[in-house]
């Protein structure tokens, strides 16, 4: 079955296949023709988010298992919709003593038959960096202790919850620990020692080596029969740049399941082209949320908003220079055990002192431009780029021309750097709009012509016609309409300048000992995030964006060593802020500000969904998106959704955003229904505009045949709809603007209601 249109769901023990299939009637009147399916296999207990796989064999018992899982295909079926299931190839949980695989090498060590499942540096004792104390300190105070296993016949070492097997008899708990094929160790010790590749810095999750072919058959077994059965129509690989060899993983899942739809989770860089010899269908959709999200923006207002920045919080105006100084602290901290084994490889193949290998790495690592290489033609271009940035020596050549496991270590150390340094450190401390900070995102590219689009989308229709198109994902930093609306303030930097410091001013005495950086993004997170209607919940809500801001961007806390002292001001602060009789005055102006900006951060919305699911490819809507998002960071971004709401309100009518932005959703998808030709195949053509207001509109055809389909969105409009308080400019304004196309439509004609127009013709 084709897919046609995506609609992700979260499935953890509170939302289950049967909820997931009682929604059905829904989904498909919303014109969805695929469920999504965040990852279904046995994860730890209570997982609620399923990426901690315990075991990829069988289906998740706590969501229904496989008989659940059947009964929720076979209604999908019914009508006929289908089922993308979202994989983890990468890694596996193996804490908690609930991992089979990792229990048996951890018994047997070398001899057992999973030892070559995971990525272990072999030579020494596994580390296990588990332990709150050092296992001296853990034995005195007893918090080490042998017990039984639930059959009685095999002792564990007992640490809180955790369960570690051992072998061999003895009550010493401290002379049994020395005989096994794992050291237990402080967790502080992870960085440094850690044996094993883990997935970015979670100690809790170990890499699997699918490249080897008897683990990739194992780990892939339970998809390749769900697929052959006809219960899945295609997967989503996660994290497929964690992989030793992306490019061959890909083709060997596409050789075993011929006819699937496959994209992968992945993040390309700037002018960076997802390789086109993989045997996938595009990637998950973060290159499409930027470019549309970029469209969105006034390139005008970068200038001014980054000088505010820097004036303000005294950090660099550029994001390159927070991303390189963040490489630079990762590889000294949270990643240096990984460099060090990294920087071992690499003497030792080329014969060269460690120190200078180090060297040489950290300064290619630093400038690095995008995730990782593959070992194809396709690196060229990098290698070009690091070597013009670093200069080049016999040194740097030589490392850049390695294969082998050297090759494979670095490779595998510059996707996790990437996305530590980037997503999970400087997006949180580079502050000029948080808007651009975003997954997938390049910040330096603030925004994008008009022109730009329309070559991007093109290039889509032609190459990859099938990639997903995302706008929102359960791994973004903030929702997409609270994107959309932060957009506007790219076209309107002196308006809300001037409103950020009035509101300094009216704070002075609850802020003091708060960074003027971290009241900053506070405030553009408030603003973003402001309701529509009740404020129930938000100061909560924002208090936990507020802390995992702090301890990602690691300036004054994080989550290794909390500021406790600077987070209960900052808690202070933001609660203060937010109490409804301390604050009258500032959260009156906060309303009457974020009023002022709605009518246009409702129109990027709209632009943006309608772009989602007008572009070449197949969209997908996250759970509840089709309705405002107003989400913040994980775990915001994953609460439960009131789906009798949106069912209720499917047709009914209303001018209410909700309504207004489902109702476009459900009419897109709906002609993609119709004309499902015209959207799998159709061209992207631009359509140029003439007249006063010309550079704000995008209009494009795409044709396919006899039929064919015109669209258009008016962009960056900020300044006129805060003025007239509505969604789409008033006809005046427009003047004589008009398409050049047939009949030479105007403006003003095509925006009479909504920022976006589609007709079809044929």
């Amino acid at each position: 079955m084709k897919v046609r249109a995506t609609y992700r769901l979260q499935l953890n023990r509170g939302f289950t296949f049967a909820d997931a299939e009682a929604i059905l009637p829904y989904l498909d009147a919303l014109g969805i023709s695929h469920l999504y399916a965040s990852p279904v296999t046995a994860a730890q207990p209570g997982s609620p988010h399923g990426y901690d796989v315990i075991d990829p064999t069988r289906i998740n018992p706590e969501l229904g298992g496989e008989a659940g899982l059947r009964r929720l295909a076979a209604a999908l079926r019914a009508r006929r919709m289908g089922l993308i299931l979202d994989i983890v190839p990468n890694h596996m949980s193996v804490t908690g003593g609930a991992n089979a695989w990792w229990n048996d090498v951890l018994a047997n060590g070398r001899e057992s038959e999973f030892a070559r499942f995971f990525d272990i540096d072999w030579g020494e004792k596994i580390l296990l960096p588990f332990l709150g104390d050092p296992p001296a300190a853990a034995l005195a105070n007893g918090d080490l202790a042998l017990e039984r296993d639930a059959d009685g016949r095999r002792w564990l070492v007992a640490y809180g919850r955790d369960r570690y097997p051992v072998t061999g008899d003895g009550e010493d708990v401290a002379e049994l620990l020395g005989r096994q094929h794992y050291e237990l160790a402080d967790w502080r010790e992870a960085d440094r020692r850690l044996n094993w590749r883990r997935f970015f810095t979670i100690s809790g999750l170990a890499g699997i080596r699918v490249e080897d072919e008897a683990v990739f058959a194992a780990t892939h077994k339970l998809y390749f029969r769900l697929h052959d059965e006809g219960v899945i129509d295609g997967v989503r690989v996660d994290h497929v740049d964690g992989l030793a060899d992306p490019a061959s993983y890909c083709r060997r899942l596409r050789a075993r399941m011929p006819g699937a739809w496959i994209v992968v989770e992945k993040i390309l860089a700037a002018g960076e082209a997802l390789p086109e010899g993989w045997g996938v269908d595009g990637t998950s959709g973060y290159d499409f949320m930027d470019e549309a999200g970029r469209l969105l923006h006034e390139p005008a207002g970068a200038a001014p908003l980054a000088a505010h920045w820097k004036k303000l919080s005294g950090r660099p105006a550029d994001f390159a220079g927070e991303e390189r100084q963040a490489r630079r602290e990762l590889l000294g901290g949270e990643l240096a055990g990984q460099l060090d084994r990294c920087v071992r490889a690499f003497a030792e193949q080329l014969g060269r002192p460690p120190e200078e290998v180090r060297s040489a790495l950290v300064a290619m690592l630093t400038v690095f431009p995008v995730y990782r290489t593959y070992g194809g033609a396709e690196d060229a271009a990098v290698v070009e780029t690091v070597r013009g940035k670093v200069g080049a020596s016999p040194l740097v050549e030589a490392i850049l021309a390695a294969d082998g496991e050297p090759a494979r270590r670095l490779r595998q150390l510059s996707a996790p750097l990437s996305a530590k340094a980037v997503e999970d450190t400087a997006f949180y401390r580079h502050g000029r709009l948080l808007s651009r900070n975003e997954v997938g995102a390049e910040p330096s590219a603030f925004a994008m012509t008009v022109a730009d689009f329309h070559a991007a989308m093109a290039a889509r229709a032609e190459r990859w016609p099938r990639a997903m198109l995302a706008t929102a994902t359960h791994d973004h930093k903030r929702g997409e309409d609270v994107r959309a609306r932060l957009a506007v303030l790219s076209e309107l930097p002196g308006e809300w300048i001037a409103a950020t410091e009035r509101w300094r001013a009216i704070n002075r005495a609850i802020a003091e000992g708060v960074d003027p950086g971290d009241e900053y993004l506070f405030y553009q997170t408030l603003v973003g995030a402001w309701p529509s209607g009740a404020a129930d919940g938000l100061a909560e809500r924002l208090w936990g964006w507020f802390e995992k801001a702090l301890r990602e961007a690691k300036l004054r806390s994080s989550w290794t060593e909390p500021d406790t002292e600077y987070e209960s001001r900052c808690r202070a602060f933001a609660e203060a802020a937010l109490d409804p009789v301390r604050s009258r005055a500032f959260l009156a102006d906060v309303r009457a500000f974020a009023r002022r900006l709605a009518p246009a951060g409702e129109a990027n919305a709209l632009v943006q969904a309608f772009l989602r699911c007008a572009a070449p490819g197949v969209p997908d809507c996250y759970q509840g998106c089709e309705f405002a998002d107003f989400s913040l960071v994980d775990p915001d971004n994953r609460r439960s959704v009131d789906f009798a709401a949106r069912a209720a309100a499917l047709g009914a009518g209303g001018d209410g955003f909700d309504a207004v932005k489902q109702a476009l959703i459900a009419r897109l998808l709906r002609l993609r229904a119709e004309q499902p030709r015209l959207w799998d195949e159709g061209s992207w053509e631009p359509v140029a505009a003439e007249g006063p207001r010309a550079r704000h509109l995008l209009a494009f055809r795409r044709g396919r045949g006899d039929v064919a389909m015109l669209g258009a969105a008016a962009l960056r409009c900020a300044s006129e709809l805060v003025a007239a308080g509505g969604r789409t400019p008033r006809r005046d304004w427009w003047g004589e603007t008009r398409l050049r196309t047939d009949g030479a439509p105007l403006a003003a004609d095509l925006f009479e209601h909504l920022p976006v127009h589609l007709a079809i013709t044929g």
